[in-house]
């Protein structure tokens, strides 16, 4: 299991051109992005797009796609980002032109050694692992159990995170973090510095913003992990070598070891400081000290889980009992990464179930409200829900249906969610309507994802045609989703 940092050039490329790297969240089976980037790379090959442009991108609004998944039913969300392919392709391209790849890893290099261990440098799998699988065993291996190791030696652990962490990230820290500060601000707008380029590009998605990347996305993480890293070397030069502290970062998470609270604090000031720097700050909600490490390093929905898991069947010998309990523990811990790995393998179990219950209704109700309360959980939900209804006759499942997607759309600002109840709905040929752009594309309607008025080249145009995205047919998919289907979800949900 190799981190990208450690890739050539080439192969790097390769990676971040990858689907899965595109958007490294679950989609349907039939929808890909792998057409779309092949095609604009066959017109770019391995030049950017200011040769094909008529006008500036950074003018227009919708020049990248922003889908909503929302995160607690009601006012909370976050916005994937659906960068341009041909702005994400020249991203790739210049990332990984042997000369600049060589100076990232430099840097990346700098960055390392210090009191801070990162954690989260996206890593590649094995060839018989898959992405997600690789990346949850890095995080085991590195982060949680690392810090149960480290109780042998410190009594405190403290525990924060970043607001909107991608989302305020100053994208002229880039070019700081690729070519340190002084250089960056003295050589400011010069597009030969390869940190101006990548600032400019990802401006030129965003309305010429630099508040703010894109979230959603590996190559994303990448440049996230980038400034961190930044960030990290800064935070190393004020506290110097850890003699009585330990620190671990994952991506925007910090876990701080030391033996007293003034130590603890006193470290916590310098990160707050240092990541206010590039327009970041801690979140006081989330900044928790411990003062027993074993049982301040797992979450306590985590610790939760473990006691549901525990329970087993005996103590909820029917499918009904098992929702309700699952139920139960999503009152407690909504979005919780522990309620997605439950609701995951509850899928799995409710997969085998080859019967109709007699309290069919009464299961599928349960399960819809889970994802009611919990939208992350949907790709699971909508296994849950797709398989019980294929259990019904054939004339209650359009009833059960249409209850199901009326109190599902009640959710608001959620792309994501109608991508999910389309791909459970479209084989029993039911009506569904949304306004979501992507759904749109999937019942063959003519609908843009990304502004492409300024781009003057017809073969880029025509490159970017998103009925390409669709694969295959939606309503020839078979009617249950099965746990391999949502497999990225269900590895995913390890991560927590």
């Amino acid at each position: 299991m190799r981190k990208t940092i450690e890739l050539s050039a080439e192969e790097s490329r390769d990676y971040f051109l990858k689907g899965s790297s595109y958007f490294n969240s679950d989609l349907p089976s039939y929808l890909s992005f792998e057409p779309i980037l092949a095609g604009v790379v066959r017109v770019l090959n391995e030049n950017d797009y200011k040769g094909f442009k008529s006008s500036n991108p950074s003018g227009l609004s919708g020049v990248n796609y922003s889908l909503l998944a929302n995160k607690d039913g009601r006012f909370a969300w976050r916005p994937f980002e659906l960068i341009h392919p041909a702005i994400y392709v020249s991203l790739v391209n210049l990332i990984c032109k042997p000369a600049n790849w060589a100076c990232i890893q430099n840097q990346f290099s700098k960055f390392s050694g210090g009191a801070i261990e990162c954690c989260s440098i996206p890593v590649v799998p094995d060839s018989d692992e898959k992405g997600a699988e690789a990346q949850i065993k890095s995080w085991w291996v590195n982060v949680e159990q690392r810090s149960l190791i480290y109780s042998l030696e410190f009594s405190h652990v403290l525990q924060t995170d970043v607001v909107d962490c991608y989302g305020s990230l100053y994208t002229h820290s880039i070019p700081w973090a690729i070519h340190g500060l002084v250089r960056s601000k003295k050589e400011k707008g010069d597009l030969s510095l390869l940190g101006n380029k990548i600032d400019s590009y990802i401006q030129d998605g965003r309305y010429g913003q630099t508040n703010g990347i894109p979230q959603g996305s590996v190559l994303m993480d990448f440049i996230a992990e980038l400034v961190l890293g930044y960030i990290d070397e800064q935070i190393n030069l004020k506290l110097g070598q850890p003699t009585d502290f330990r620190i671990l970062r994952y991506r925007d998470d910090y876990r701080i070891f030391a033996n007293n609270d003034n130590k603890t604090e006193e470290i916590l000031k310098i990160v707050s400081q240092e990541l206010m720097s590039i327009g970041m700050k801690l979140g006081v909600s989330k900044t928790v000290l411990s003062r027993n490490v074993v049982e301040g390093s797992i979450k306590q929905d985590k610790l939760a889980g473990i006691d549901l898991q525990d329970l087993g069947d005996a103590n909820a010998k029917t499918m009904q009992k098992q929702l309700l309990r699952l139920h139960s523990f999503g009152q407690r811990f909504p979005n919780s990464g522990a309620l997605r790995r439950l609701v995951s393998e509850f899928h799995s179990k409710i997969s085998l179930q080859t019967e109709r219950p007699d309290d069919l209704e009464v299961q599928i109700a349960i399960a819809a409200d889970i994802g009611f309360v919990s939208p992350p959980t949907l790709p699971a939900i909508a296994g849950i829900s797709s398989h019980s209804i294929s259990l019904a006759s054939s004339e209650e499942k359009p009833s059960l249906w249409a209850k199901v997607y009326n109190k599902m759309k009640h959710v608001p600002h959620n792309g994501y969610l109608d991508i999910w109840l389309q791909r459970v709905i479209q084989p029993l040929a039911l009506p569904f309507e949304s306004d979501e752009h992507i759904c749109k594309i999937v019942i063959g309607e003519s609908a843009g994802l990304w502004d492409n008025s300024w781009i003057a080249s017809t073969d880029l145009q025509n490159s970017l045609n998103t009925h390409a995205m669709v694969i295959k047919p939606a309503n020839q998919v078979e009617e249950v989703i099965k746990p391999k289907e949502i497999e990225l979800f269900s590895q995913k949900a390890w991560l927590y």
